[in-house]
């Protein structure tokens, strides 16, 4: 047995209406039209729901299958404004932030996947260190951000993002399968002061060493062409991989610490409808730099 909508919506037009010609007006078809879908859905029941009079009466049958088919009716409806909810959700602008690091080695890569899921949305992406990023989704500048280990809270994970030892490639050690920290006392060792510090500052007192940088760099690009002259090494998170030349090796560090990019949108007001799509578009999209290691999941 097969029956369907536009047999239901027949059947109901008619009786709503009083008859064949008054339901098709009201739904904009021929007479005939109108006749067929109640006719084939009487033949799916085996049974007539409807007496020919004038005005059009239901049968004993037709009384009950009458109330089951306002409720398909209704629900099929409820469907439709759900679609077009969401349709209107996937269309804005949404600013997003993030730290450079961030901006430069994740964001691109989800930048194609949301062009290509998500057509309607516009992100626009604005690149501030981690205090900023977070003071911008506070204070209502940018809409979503991907935030540095954010306290527990709604948001989708993006990738656990490992630290690394960043050496040039005739470094004695840069031919090991990996770094420990400890190996490193006797290099001049460099620092960029932003969020990452506090993280590197971790992993000397995990490995039980006294954190001395010999230089401190704001600049990314700066930090790596120092590296590049010889001048000391540095940590960097697996994330900056696609920025590194071809003369120096990011190689795994000891002891192992990570980050975790998380996808969130304000804490104290509500999110623009288009971020939860991007996020659940983001949560099935494998993070696009190929070597950072992690697990994609929705927190909250």
């Amino acid at each position: 047995m097969t029956v369907n909508l536009p047999q239901l919506r027949a059947f109901l037009a008619v009786v709503d209406a009083g008859g064949f010609s008054a339901a098709a007006a009201e739904l904009g078809m021929s007479q005939s039209a109108v006749s067929h879908a109640v006719a084939s859905l009487e033949r799916e029941l085996a049974a007539p729901l409807l007496l020919r009079t004038t005005p059009a009466r239901t049968t004993a049958l037709g009384e009950r299958v009458l109330p089951h088919a306002r409720t398909a009716l209704a629900a099929a409806r409820s469907v439709e404004r759900i679609a077009a909810d969401a349709a209107g959700a996937m269309t804005g602008i949404v600013r997003l932030a993030a730290t450079p690091t961030v901006c430069q080695g994740l964001v691109p890569g989800l930048l194609r996947h949301w062009q290509e899921e998500q057509p309607r949305v516009t992100v626009r992406v604005f690149e501030g260190d981690s205090a900023e990023v977070s003071a911008w989704l506070d204070e209502g500048t940018a809409d979503a951000a991907i935030l540095i280990d954010p306290p527990p809270g709604p948001g989708t994970l993006l990738a656990t993002d490992h630290y690394r030892a960043l050496l040039p490639r005739d470094h004695p050690l840069a031919g090991e399968p990996s770094v420990d920290v400890r190996d490193l006392e006797d290099d001049r060792f460099l620092i960029s002061p932003n969020g990452c510090e506090a993280r590197i500052r971790t992993i000397y007192e995990m490995a039980g060493l006294r954190f001395t940088p010999d230089h401190r760099v704001r600049d990314l690009a700066t930090l790596i062409s120092m590296v590049q002259a010889g001048i000391g090494v540095t940590i960097l998170s697996e994330v900056s991989r696609p920025l590194i030349p071809p003369d120096l090796v990011l190689l795994p560090l000891e002891p192992r610490t990570s980050r975790r990019l998380v996808l969130t949108g304000p804490q104290g007001r509500a999110w623009h409808p288009a971020i939860r799509a991007l996020a659940e578009s983001a949560a099935g999209h494998p993070v696009p730099v190929a070597t950072v290691t992690g697990t994609t999941a929705v927190l909250g």
